[in-house]
């Protein structure tokens, strides 16, 4: 196999606009210094004429390939079904619209054959970009990397590169609810990063809306972070530290010392605050069955127990 034998993943939904002009800029900027190359276009199930801009792309170029949806399933599962199509050393993740420079492709490639496993493009984002963009991005980014047990790099995109070592044991994945970046992340390895400042969409409008920014923020939470399911049992137990003395203080106060402290607690006072220990008992047991639960969930998404490295790097193994 070609030592630079390398695979560009395109997912795309309704860029039709946009298909030839990537087209030309990958062949300007990556073919010539690349031994092999092959462009996997993945079709979220479009519905403009994207799919005849990739046909007329294959016959003239027989390593333009393209997979297709029966109907939309999502950018993760478009990109995922173009990382285990890939057949080369490492591959190249990137939008569709010309928002990941295409000239920035050498820099990855440099970074890779330094050494390092993976490559990530990470956002600045410009002055054209609203405040609200910038202001929640940011403050989800924060958010996830207070709560997660993954480091995510903040403004990190799906502009990548990919070893092939570490595609393999992506591609062993087998969640459904995925956010990528997140799993190549969980999987570690030696990576390196690439700042842009990510350019305007080349044409078209773009797909991804807000709404889908949403579910796909709320789908990185509750994967890389189990704190949303174990809310519950902190605000019980904060509940029940504050609840508990108050009514013990209170009931002795009133039944045993004759108000002696002055407070002249009513019967209403005192329901009050046993309704609220019981509130704090009951979200505090749900905090116990979130433990459980949480041990189903890290079952059932059945990631890999760990990542060994290639023999190579364990040459004790190798002569097992």
């Amino acid at each position: 196999m070609a030592k630079r034998y390398i695979s560009i993943v395109v997912p795309f939904y309704n860029e039709a606009t946009n298909i030839k002009p990537l087209y030309d800029a990958l062949i300007e900027h990556v073919d010539k210094i690349v031994d092999r190359l092959e462009i996997i276009f993945v079709d979220d199930g479009s519905r403009d004429n994207s799919v005849a801009q990739v046909r007329k792309l294959q016959k003239k170029d027989k390593r333009v390939r393209l997979l297709r949806f029966s109907r939309n399933f999502g950018k993760e599962a478009a990109t995922s079904a173009g990382l285990h199509a890939a057949k080369g050393n490492a591959a190249i993740v990137m939008d569709a619209d010309l928002q990941h420079p295409p000239h920035l492709i050498p820099q990855f490639l440099d970074k890779w054959e330094q050494g390092q496993e993976v490559v990530v493009g990470v956002k600045h984002y410009s002055k054209q970009a609203g405040w609200f963009k910038r202001k929640s991005s940011g403050a989800f980014y924060k958010l996830l990397s207070s709560i997660s047990h993954t480091h995510i790099t903040p403004h990190a995109t799906d502009f990548r590169l990919i070893d092939r070592v570490v595609l393999d044991e992506f591609n062993r994945f087998t969640e459904r609810n995925r956010m990528i970046r997140g799993l190549i992340d969980w999987l570690g390895f030696d990576r390196d990063y690439i700042y842009f400042t990510a350019a305007e969409r080349h044409s078209g409008k773009a797909s991804y809306n807000y709404r889908k920014l949403v579910g796909l923020a709320f789908n990185s939470l509750t994967s890389y972070s189990l704190f949303p399911l174990r809310l519950a049992g902190y605000i019980g137990v904060f509940i029940l530290a504050f609840s508990g003395p108050m009514g013990v203080v209170l009931g002795v106060n009133r039944f045993l010392l004759d108000d002696i402290l002055g407070l002249s607690t009513s019967g209403t006072a005192l329901l009050a605050v046993m309704l609220l220990f019981l509130v704090g008992m009951v979200l505090a047991s749900l905090g116990l069955v979130a433990l459980y639960i949480a041990h189903i969930h890290a079952e059932v998404i059945d990631r890999p127990l760990y990542i060994l490295r290639p023999e190579e790097d364990n040459p004790e193994e190798a002569t097992v």
